[in-house]
């Protein structure tokens, strides 16, 4: 297995990685964005790719929810959740008051902004690719004084020549963020009964209850929904398509009707994927929507009809 992830070495996408049975002695190839890595999949230059797709306080990862939900279709086949703390890294001999810019991921700047106005108050933000990205900017010609970044501890254990100038900046101590692995198109995961389902439904026709018609489909069938997001398709103002994920599995009754369901009032649904999820919880459902009596009522319509 080959599989690439959003780099360079030492990103929490690569701790995701490494969660996964094998990875750990596979090829790993740093992507310097979500959409290099995913193009590396649907080229066919690795096998699967790790990417960013939710953090417990930002939300949504807007870069990968557009990039998977466009463009060839790819599957996700697995889910990791990893805990996220956050330290200040500067070149050595550099102190918390001469900090003047900090280069970080955005997602990274948002988590941390609390503890930054308390006591960088002065310091300007710079975008980086990734917390790692923004860290190993410092070793470089470019770097100035009183340049620092934030990151997570493991780059600044890989790079000695980095001076950790504070730590458990983090103004969310509980920050988890959830990682995908995402393939080519090929079979299901198997369903294991704690299962999650992604998929991106575009609005065909802005209307009085259009969103409401979509939901219907997951509540009318006891499907709870853990994650629904509009996002803009970028064809023209106002024109969105939302960004799901449901309780379960494709190859759970209930599941497979919303599908159904889904597809009749939007053609254009994209499945993205089945896979068992990292929490292992197993969604709650009453005796009414259970998988069984989804079947039960189409052996009764199958009965009625004489097949």
């Amino acid at each position: 297995m080959i599989y690439t992830f959003l780099g360079p070495e030492g990103t929490f996408t690569e701790a995701a990685l490494l969660k996964v049975p094998g990875a750990r002695d596979a090829a790993r190839i740093p992507s310097s964005n979500v959409n290099e890595a995913l193009d590396r999949v649907r080229a066919g230059e690795v096998d699967a790719a790790m990417v960013p797709i939710e953090n417990s306080v930002e939300g949504g990862v807007t870069a990968t929810l557009d990039a998977i939900s466009t463009g060839p279709e790819l599957r996700i086949v697995r889910e990791e959740l990893v805990p996220i703390t956050f330290v200040l890294v500067a070149r050595r001999g550099t102190r918390v008051s001469d900090v003047k810019r900090v280069f970080t991921h955005g997602h990274a700047w948002a988590q941390c902004r609390s503890w930054a106005a308390a006591n960088i108050p002065s310091a300007e933000y710079a975008p980086a690719s990734s917390t790692a990205a923004g860290a190993i900017s410092l070793l470089e010609d470019g770097s100035l004084p009183g340049d620092a970044a934030i990151c997570g501890p493991i780059v600044a254990e890989e790079h000695p020549e980095l001076s950790v100038l504070a730590s458990d900046i983090g103004d969310n101590p509980g920050a988890v963020t959830r990682f995908i692995l995402v393939s080519r198109p090929a079979g299901l995961p198997p369903r294991t009964g704690a299962d999650k389902t992604t998929i991106a439904v575009p609005l065909p026709e802005d209307h009085p209850g259009a969103l409401m018609e979509i939901l219907w489909q997951f509540a009318s069938r006891g499907v709870n929904l853990s994650r629904i997001e509009s996002r803009p398709t970028g064809e023209y103002l106002g024109h969105y398509f939302f960004s799901i994920d449901t309780e379960g599995h494709a190859q759970d009754a209930r599941v497979a009707d919303a599908l159904a369901g889904l597809h009749r009032i939007s053609p254009e649904t994209r499945f993205l994927g089945s896979y068992p999820r990292a929490d292992a919880v197993e969604p709650a459902v009453g005796s009414v929507n259970a998988d069984e009596a989804f079947e039960a009522s189409r052996a009764w319509v199958s009965g009625i009809l004489g097949d």
